[in-house]
């Protein structure tokens, strides 16, 4: 599992924005990230990047997969376990209730 940032969502989401804004200031893409870093104090321009590919992936923009994705595939193991649990405690009973069909009753 990854480890929380250290960076809170507004400034990520702020900082992606900012880039946008800022392209066409600059040659490159590359001066564009490091001048938003710089003014952020963002630790790395890669770091920035990394949030960029991000936000496209959510917005389908860009292959990959979301951020989302690995929270909804944890709900459904933890509901898939849960049903298998359901599912055997299920098949014990009815074995229980078939065997209790199949005993003879004896009747004083």
């Amino acid at each position: 599992m990854a480890r929380p940032s250290r960076y809170p969502l507004g400034l990520r989401r702020r900082a992606v924005r900012m880039v946008a804004e800022v392209r066409g200031d600059y040659p490159n893409k590359a001066a564009a990230l490091q001048a938003v870093t710089e003014k952020l104090g963002i630790g790395l321009r890669e770091t920035l990047r990394n949030w960029g590919k991000q936000h496209e992936i959510n917005a389908g923009q860009r292959p990959g997969t979301t951020t989302e994705a690995p929270a909804q595939l944890k709900a459904l193991k933890k509901e898939n376990a849960e049903l298998k649990r359901a599912n055997e405690i299920l098949k014990a009973a009815a074995s229980f209730f078939a065997a209790e069909l199949d005993r003879p009753h004896t009747r004083p």
